[in-house]
């Protein structure tokens, strides 16, 4: 089926974007990668009137590292992201969740901003994000802002993000000495989206665990936060200030074997 009619707009900045998002509201629609939104306005779910496209707004993407974080840019690409020195050296779990999105074309097109923005539960980027404390700065006609991840989801396909607000940039904190992360989805077998995607990441200070966060996200539960309090809550009770070992890992590693 083809979409309804629309008008295309490309701005070349962030405040023209803006702009264009105040002047339409309602009427208007982000286009990042399209995964989402174009299948979308083919079935008619969808049918805005104004499609501004963020693809010709530089700034947008790009990876850097800057005060211990790395700094994303909403609309740098999954294989960006997957094959990025400086993310594979500072939070290689973060290449890892990048490299299991989809497939190469899917990866050389969708954008790290425009997966979170969408906030699908099945995705899997909520989960590491989540779990390694990211932040997200979204930009509006009042000025920029920080939310954190744990505040920035609300739901099935809702976020913190005000309907005159773009997603700018994403913010990971590097992965500090001793720490390690990892990332595990059990994926539909023919879409590959999470029906359930797990995140942890746990820190060793002298022997014993220091830290310990976790993401979750459900896709078939249609929630991002199912279970989430009771998986970090044992995560406090089982893992922090206990002695950390091999044996210790594979003991409470084999409970994670579905």
């Amino acid at each position: 089926m083809y979409p309804a009619q629309f008008e295309y707009h490309t701005p070349g900045t962030v405040k023209e974007a803006l702009d264009l998002l105040g002047r339409h509201k309602d009427d208007a629609k982000l286009l990042a990668g399209g995964h989402s939104l174009l299948p979308a306005m083919k079935l008619r779910l969808a049918q805005p009137k104004h499609l501004v496209d963020l693809r010709k707004i530089s700034g947008l993407a790009g990876i850097k590292e800057e005060g211990g974080a790395l700094v994303i840019g909403a609309m740098t690409t999954h294989y960006q992201v997957e094959t990025s020195p400086v993310v594979k050296s500072k939070c290689p779990v973060l290449a890892a969740v990048a490299a299991q999105i989809g497939d190469p074309m899917v990866r050389n097109m969708g954008t790290i901003g425009g997966s979170l923005a969408h906030a699908d539960p099945a995705a899997d980027y909520p989960a590491a994000i989540i779990a390694l404390g990211a932040e997200m700065v979204a930009e509006g006609a009042k000025g920029k802002r920080t939310i954190k991840a744990d505040d920035f989801f609300k739901g099935l396909l809702t976020t913190a993000l005000a309907e005159d607000e773009i997603l700018t940039e994403v913010r990971v904190p590097a992965l500090a000495p001793k720490t390690g992360a990892a990332y595990m989805k059990f994926p539909h077998p023919a879409s590959r989206f999470a029906v359930v995607g797990v995140a942890a990441v746990l820190s060793v200070d002298g022997g014993k665990v220091g830290k310990a966060s976790v993401g979750s996200a459900f896709g078939a539960a249609g929630s991002m936060a199912v279970l989430l309090v009771w998986i970090y809550y044992s995560a406090q009770i089982f893992l922090f200030g206990a002695e950390f070992s091999r044996a210790y890992a594979k003991r409470y590693g084999s409970h994670a074997n579905p």
